[in-house]
C-alpha cells in the first residue's frame, strides 16, 4: 500500500469518527449549547481532516478554499466549546459569529488572494497564528474553569479533550508556519493524518466512557439528601460535614472572602478537596463551586434588598458585601437566580411591602 494510500485511509477514518461525533451529539443533546458546539466543532474538523496539508507551496484550488477557510474558522468554534464546556452559565452573543466569520473570512482570502500573490508565508504565518492564540484561549479558559468543575467525572474527559485538541491543533500551526513555502513529502503529510486519526479516536473513546449528562449541562433531577448504597456510617460523616460547611456559610459567611477556593473551605473543614467536591456536588445538588458560592451570596444580597432599612445603599455595595468583586457579575448572577435585576428586585419588595 502506497503512502498516499494510507494518509487516505487516516483522513477518511478521522472523517467518519467526526461525523458519526457531531450526528451523535445533535441527536441526543441537541438543546445543549455546548453539544451544539461540540457538534460544529466535529464538523469543521472534518472539513480540516479532508483539506489539511503541512506542504503549502502553490496556488489552492478554488473548490479547495472554502473547506480550508471553514477549517481555519473551527479553530473559533473550538474556543466557544471550551467556553460552553468549562462555565455551564455560558451563552452565544452575536459578536461570536463576527469573530468566526472574520477569521473564516481572512483565511479564505488567503487561499484565493494573499498567498497566489506570491506571499504564501505571509498568508500560511497569519493564519496559523490566529490559530495559535485562539488555542492559547482555549487553554487560558480551561486552567480558569477546571477547578471549579464539582463533577469529578466530566472534569477529566474535559480536560483530556481541551488538551489533546491543543496539543495536535498547536504542534500543526507551528508545523505548518516552519515548513510555509516547502515541500514536505509524503512521509510527514502521512504522519500528521495519522496523528489526527489518532487524537479523534482517543476524543470520541473518552467521550464515550462518560454519561453524557455529566459531560453537557442538562436538566437535572433533584439531588437526593443522601446517595443511595452508602454505608451508614458514612452517611453520617458525610451529613456531620455538610452541616460544618453549611455552619461556614451561614454564621462567618466564608463565601465573602475575597478569591476564596475549593481548596481553601476544604482546609477549614480538614478533609481533602475531592471529599469536599464529592459534598457540594451530590449532597447539595450542585455541578460548579461558584454557583454554589453565587447562591449564597444571592440570597444575602436579596435580604438586603429586601429590607428598607437599607433602601438608599446602593446596589453595588450590597453586591460587594456579598462577595462579588464587580456589579456586572452580580446583575448577571442574579438575574439567572431571580428573573429580574436587583434594582427591579428591590422596587418589586419595596411595593408589596
Amino acid at each position: 500500500m502506497t503512502l498516499a494510500a494510507i494518509e487516505l485511509a487516516f483522513r477518511a477514518a478521522s472523517v467518519a469518527l467526526l461525523l458519526v461525533l457531531a450526528a451523535s451529539l445533535l441527536a441526543d443533546f441537541r438543546s445543549v449549547t455546548a453539544a451544539r458546539l461540540g457538534a460544529a466543532f466535529a464538523l469543521g474538523s472534518a472539513a480540516h481532516a479532508a483539506s489539511y496539508s503541512v506542504d503549502v507551496t502553490s496556488r489552492i484550488p478554488l473548490l479547495h478554499a472554502p473547506l480550508v477557510a471553514l477549517s481555519t474558522g473551527t479553530i473559533v468554534v473550538f474556543w466557544l466549546f471550551t467556553r460552553s464546556l468549562f462555565d455551564d452559565e455560558f451563552r452565544l452573543r452575536w459578536w461570536h459569529g463576527w469573530v468566526w466569520g472574520l477569521v473564516t473570512a481572512f483565511s479564505f482570502a488567503g487561499c484565493v488572494w494573499i498567498a497566489p500573490s506570491g506571499h504564501v508565508r505571509f498568508s500560511v504565518t497569519a493564519v496559523n497564528l490566529i490559530v495559535l492564540g485562539f488555542i492559547a484561549l482555549a487553554v487560558g479558559q480551561m486552567i480558569a474553569s477546571w477547578p471549579t468543575d464539582l463533577v469529578e467525572r466530566r472534569r477529566r474527559v474535559r480536560v483530556f479533550i481541551v488538551c489533546a485538541t491543543a496539543l495536535y491543533g498547536g504542534l500543526s500551526a507551528m508545523l505548518q508556519i516552519t515548513a510555509a513555502g516547502n515541500h514536505v513529502g509524503e512521509v510527514v503529510e502521512t504522519i500528521n493524518a495519522a496523528a489526527l486519526a489518532c487524537t479523534v479516536a482517543a476524543i470520541v473513546y473518552a467521550m464515550m466512557r462518560v454519561d453524557g449528562a455529566d459531560l453537557f449541562q442538562v436538566a437535572a433531577e433533584p439531588v437526593p439528601a443522601i446517595a443511595q448504597g452508602q454505608p451508614a456510617v458514612e452517611d453520617a460523616a458525610d451529613q456531620k460535614l455538610v452541616d460544618a460547611l453549611m455552619r461556614l456559610m451561614a454564621d462567618e459567611r466564608i463565601y465573602r472572602q475575597e478569591n476564596i477556593t475549593i481548596g481553601v473551605l476544604a482546609g477549614r473543614l480538614k478533609i481533602p478537596e475531592y471529599r469536599l467536591r464529592r459534598l457540594i456536588n451530590q449532597r447539595l445538588g450542585y455541578r460548579n463551586f461558584n454557583v454554589f458560592l453565587n447562591n449564597h451570596r444571592i440570597e444575602e444580597a436579596k435580604a438586603a434588598l429586601a429590607d428598607p432599612a437599607q433602601a438608599e445603599v446602593p446596589v453595588i455595595t450590597i453586591a460587594m458585601d456579598a462577595g462579588f468583586q464587580s456589579l456586572g457579575p452580580f446583575n448577571r448572577a442574579f438575574k439567572a437566580v431571580t428573573g429580574v435585576t436587583p434594582s427591579e428586585y428591590r422596587r418589586l419588595k419595596v411595593t408589596t411591602a
